[in-house]
Order: C-alpha cells, then sequence, then structure tokens
C-alpha cells in the first residue's frame, strides 16, 4: 500500500511549520558578499578561486553538494521507472 500526502505551502510556512530558523538575512549577506567579489574577476581561474574561497566547506563542500544532487537524480529516475509499470490499484 502506498499513500501520498500533498501539502501546499509557501516555503516560509514549511520552515515555521518544521521549527527551522529564518535564514533569509544570513543568505542576502552570502550572496552580496559573492557578487562583490565576482565584481572584479577577469578570468575564469580567478572566479574559481573566489568561489574556493567564499563557499562553506570551500571544494570539499561543492563535491558533496555535487554528490548529493547526483543521488537524488538517480533516485528520482529509479523510483520513476519503477513507479510507471505499477497500477493505481497495486
Amino acid at each position: 500500500m502506498k499513500v501520498n500526502i500533498e501539502i501546499d505551502c509557501s516555503p516560509e510556512e514549511a520552515r515555521r511549520f518544521m521549527g527551522l530558523p529564518d535564514v533569509e538575512q544570513a543568505n542576502a549577506i552570502y550572496v552580496d558578499s559573492i557578487a562583490k567579489a565576482m565584481q572584479g574577476v577577469s578570468n575564469v581561474d580567478q572566479l574559481e578561486e573566489y568561489a574556493r574561497q567564499l563557499a562553506p566547506m570551500g571544494q570539499m563542500g561543492l563535491k558533496m553538494f555535487q554528490n548529493f544532487m547526483e543521488g537524488a537524480a538517480r533516485n528520482a529516475n529509479a523510483t520513476s521507472a519503477s513507479d510507471s509499470g505499477k497500477d493505481i490499484a497495486d
């Protein structure tokens, strides 16, 4: 038996419901600092160096995020492939 529950709410409502902190101001500061740093970039190597310095946990954090996204995509593809052959009555 499979049960799906769909909840329609805004990201702000979901954040409050789950008890997560409001990081909007911290995010704005982070994005602003990246935008300011990128204004002086004149080549790709310089851009990569700035990204490494500004990203949380540097290169390791970026690699972990990439692995997370690739794994999520694989799981989504596997789930949709296995669900496509099932009947609703199952």
